[in-house]
């Protein structure tokens, strides 16, 4: 019996793979001969490490490249799957959005074996041995925990497996909107371990980096997914296309910026044109220009084609070339992190510069905490873009005749300046290598910042001010954010139990465990302390004095027990901190050698002493948050009640009256 003929969409997806395998290829190629020729060899002599012969040299290259393919398809499956089609009104995905999520998990697949791989090339790189030395599993395990970058790899390799299972499980939006944030996490590790994260100014380096590879994952992905979907003829097209063509604009202003910022951080202007490093680095602006344009052709001509009716044929052209075009650019990419740079980054910084990005002029002043600055590209622009945005949807409500109270706009700006004072700042800038301004900044993000920002009423104002889809049109932005407010999860964590578990216990699980101990030589744990300081501090606030509307509705007792029952564990945490006799974190303190803090433990006491002090700052705010709250809700309930007995005579008072004089005559003596 002959096996049935294969459906046009499945022709149209199998003509899809050779475009990807055979850039994919040619992706690895362009690494491999570029890192011949751009003097790799000078890493090892650099490090005084041996050469550990051309299958190290050129296998870690094309290993990363093929990873760093499979995660953008990943990340691009899932886009599309989440975000560029829509799903069905009660929430299951529509069979684009199933064909995109199945595509993601097999990419998955790959990025997890390819993250697997890389790991004893990148253990054979670290100590110049072949990487046939590394594969025995006793050298393997013993070595992972000794290199920083191997890691990172088998990190990303279990989110990856996690996300991999994930995809083939999932069948709704929310678990695929999840999964896409997920994979974007993923893509954190490696690139805050790599060479980026490493010498003076490796802030900065990190920072852009990850902007850099996150734009990249997006733009690259998210086009081939298009592709796909295109090739397929799947529904709503012109609408994937649309929500794609601002996505990639966007994409492409971040990687321009980003890759600008990272190249000077590494590279002198005048090296640009001298060096392998720098010509390498020519070529990947080139190519980024090239890509700026088809884009630009693409939004001009595949966008309009389908939205006047045509096939989408000129977009898949387009697209097919780009797809190319950009993963050459990958390989460049992979040969340049692969190349050295000019300057030996290790021999040129002090050991302050080296340990924490750069240098310190003195003790800390008051004037030096409130204006030296250095600027933090994560949480500096966060605060600035959130500023921005909201002050954008205040507009747009007054443009159309609505008010929006002046409070509320004050403490969601309050709370932009807390995060960015708290991070770019000089109290950012000495964060790193003081307890005690660490704690201080600390306090800020964790205890001030939150509930200025829940008194904003982010999520009320964006309600407000994004359109609605409508009833059968898909969904949008607005519909998108009720989903997540209204998700299992936002409900598991805003739980009063587990919301006061995270604020208050997070603190004693991190200085108490030697978590912090193990993180402060790390560029991205700093990252993620003030992140996690942040959210579970907005979670704590949220459903004690939110504007907005929490999952769980608490009554105003319950609200006023959760702050009292939060205060004495961040006094008790105050209190051990000033009785310790032993220094948290003493080895990293010790081997900055900062003149000015000639004793660890007192700096301690003083942070704990800090610590102590700053619970009673938002407990004040929270005080008055809830009093003001309390009155507003009087004064409404008694002008509904004012209203009421307008309409009906005052119906419910006269009942009230007529039931005391009934019960006056049954009392009084016949």
């Amino acid at each position: 019996m002959a096996a049935p003929a294969p459906s046009a969409p499945a022709r149209r997806r199998a003509a899809l793979l050779p475009l990807l395998l055979v850039s994919t290829v040619i992706a690895a190629a362009v690494a491999a001969v570029l890192t011949m020729f751009s003097g790799s060899e000078q890493l090892y002599t650099n490090l005084g490490l041996p050469d550990p012969g051309a299958l190290t040299r050129y296998g870690i290259t094309a290993v990363r490249v093929l990873t760093e393919a499979a995660s953008t398809l990943c990340v691009g499956a899932l886009l599309l799957a989440a975000f560029l089609v829509p799903a069905r009104q009660n929430g299951v995905l529509t069979v684009d959005g199933y064909a995109a999520l199945r595509a993601a998990a097999w990419s998955a697949v790959a990025w997890c074996v390819g993250a697997l791989l890389e790991v004893p090339f990148t253990l054979a790189d670290a100590v110049g041995k072949p990487v046939g030395s590394m594969l025995a599993p006793a050298v393997l395990f013993k070595s992972i925990g000794d290199v920083e970058q191997a890691e990172a790899w088998v990190i990303t390799a279990a989110i990856v497996f996690v996300l991999a299972v994930g995809c083939f499980l999932a069948v709704s939006w929310g678990w695929t909107a999840t999964l896409f944030f997920g994979s974007l996490v993923a893509l954190v590790p490696v690139a805050a371990s790599g060479h980026s994260s490493s010498g003076g100014s490796h802030d900065l380096a990190t920072n852009s980096l990850l902007y850099h590879l996150i734009a990249a994952a997006l733009w690259v992905g998210g086009l081939v997914a298009l592709l796909a979907h295109a090739r397929r003829r799947g529904d709503h097209l012109g609408l994937a296309a649309s929500r794609f063509s601002k996505v990639a604009l966007v994409c492409w202003l971040v990687m321009a910026l980003s890759g600008v910022i990272n190249a000077l951080v590494r590279l002198p202007v005048e090296d640009l044109f001298t060096t392998s490093y720098g010509l390498l680095v020519l070529a990947k602006i080139a190519l980024l220009v090239v890509l700026g344009v088809f884009g630009y052709l693409q939004r001009q001509r595949g966008v309009r084609a389908i939205a006047a009716g045509g096939s989408g044929r000129a977009l898949v052209k387009l697209a097919a070339v780009e797809i190319l075009i950009m993963f050459v650019t990958i390989g460049v990419a992979a040969a340049l992190a692969r190349t050295p740079p000019p300057q030996d980054v290790y021999g040129q910084v002090s050991t302050i510069e080296l340990l924490i990005g750069y240098p310190l002029d003195g003790a800390p002043t008051v004037l030096k905490l409130l204006f030296d600055w250095r600027f933090d590209l994560v949480f500096g622009t966060a605060s600035i873009l959130g500023a921005l945005t909201y002050l954008l949807g205040v507009r747009r409500l007054r443009q159309r005749g609505d008010k929006w109270p002046v409070g509320r706009t004050v403490a969601w700006l309050g709370g932009c300046l807390t995060v960015l004072l708290a991070t770019s700042s000089g109290i950012g800038r000495y964060s790193p290598s003081m307890f005690s301004v660490h704690m201080g900044g600390h306090m800020m993000l964790n205890m001030l910042a939150p509930p200025l920002l829940a008194l904003g009423g982010p999520v009320t104002l964006a309600l407000r001010a994004l359109p609605v889809a409508g009833r059968d049109a898909p969904s949008g932005p607005r519909e998108w954010l009720l989903t997540a407010v209204h998700s299992p999860i936002a409900r598991a964590l805003t739980h009063p139990v587990i919301a006061l578990v995270l604020f208050v216990g997070s603190f004693y699980v991190l200085y108490f465990s030697g978590l912090f101990d193990s993180a402060l030589a790390y560029h991205w744990a700093h990252l993620a302390m003030n992140a996690h300081f942040i959210l579970v501090g907005y979670l704590f606030y949220w459903p004690v004095i939110g504007v907005d509307q929490a999952p769980r509705k608490l009554p105003p007792l319950g609200r006023l027990g959760m702050v009292f029952a939060s205060m004495p564990f961040h006094a008790f945490f105050g209190v051990i901190l000033m009785s310790m006799q032993t220094v948290i974190g003493q080895n990293f303190y010790r081997s900055l050698a900062l003149p000015w803090v000639t004793n660890e433990l007192a700096d301690q006491r003083l942070g704990g002493g800090i610590a102590w002090a700053s619970g009673e700052i938002p407990l004040l705010v929270v005080m008055l948050a809830l009093l003001t709250q309390w009155a507003r809700t009087d004064e409404r309930a008694a002008r509904r009640s004012d209203r009421r007995a307008d309409a009906d005579g005052d119906a419910e008072l006269a009942a009230y009256n007529a039931m005391l004089d009934k019960l006056s005559e049954r009392r009084s003596p016949k």
